[in-house]
């Protein structure tokens, strides 16, 4: 299965954007949830319609993104850091109520360390996590020490990892994420890079995708492929071109990854 992150570019409303990513052949997507950066301004209001326009559309949610404001709160014994847990917990519950099974989360950058205020709220969140049965996905970014610890100290099955092949090929490329975590693999964020370009289509970038999808193979992983590329240096494209041109690039790393 295919999916795509729903929040590619371009000021469509919910229902055109749902609509052109099922026309484009993609089975599901990854659902932004947060009003942040004016993502739901096109839309019908509230992000929490978005499921409902979603499924109507005739797409499956893999799993929501979090919320990425705030995120090197997490570690803070204040308001600051109560907020942050607030909207964390607030977003399992929403998972368990719009039934959707995974949620993806920013761990603080490694310049804001993990202390143990941090890995205790990690511990709570887990725990609702466990008795609600959602998944929480930390994602990689520059935070290789900080999700490296929570990964070692908090043994649930319902925290994991969303390896992000982009921000492992910029920021932690001597680190085998893969080999180290993927028996924890929750979700993938399958996009290129290329010096500071990041969210480029795949094939547009540096990364070795044959190997890539080879160490994704090897971690058994039976989840959907999941691009997370963006519009940024594509303008010259229509969305309906750039989502066509997502989901023949997405078939490839299909074919790479099943057929190695």
């Amino acid at each position: 299965m295919i999916t795509i992150y729903d929040w590619f570019g371009y000021e469509l409303t919910k229902m055109e954007r749902y609509r052109l990513i099922k026309d484009a052949g993609f089975d599901g997507i990854l659902l932004w949830w947060s009003d942040g950066f004016g993502r739901d301004c096109f839309g019908v209001g509230d992000y929490r319609n978005g499921p409902l326009i979603v499924r109507e559309a005739g797409l499956f949610i893999e799993n929501i993104h979090a919320p990425v404001y705030g995120e090197n709160n997490l570690w803070l014994d204040n308001l600051d850091g109560e907020d942050i847990m607030a909207c964390y917990l607030q977003c399992i519950s929403d998972c368990a109520e719009f039934e959707i099974p995974t949620m993806v989360v920013h761990l603080p950058n490694d310049n804001h360390l993990y202390n143990e205020v941090g890995i205790d709220r990690i511990k709570r969140i887990a725990e609702k996590a466990e008795k609600f049965g959602v998944n929480i996905a930390m994602e990689n970014l520059r935070n290789f020490s900080n999700l490296s610890y929570v990964l070692e100290q908090v043994d649930s099955p319902r925290i994991g990892f969303c390896y992000d092949c982009a921000h492992h090929n910029r920021y932690c490329s001597d680190n085998d994420l893969l080999a180290m975590y993927g028996s924890r693999l929750m979700a993938l964020h399958l996009h290129d890079n290329y010096e500071k370009a990041t969210h480029r289509l795949p094939f547009d970038g540096t990364i070795d995708w044959t190997n890539a999808m080879k160490k994704i193979a090897e971690t058994n992983y039976s989840g959907p492929t999941a691009i997370e590329a963006m519009n940024w240096d594509y303008k010259d494209l229509s969305a309906e071109e750039f989502l066509k041109a997502a989901f023949e690039r997405a078939k490839r790393l299909e074919a790479l990854r099943f057929y190695y």
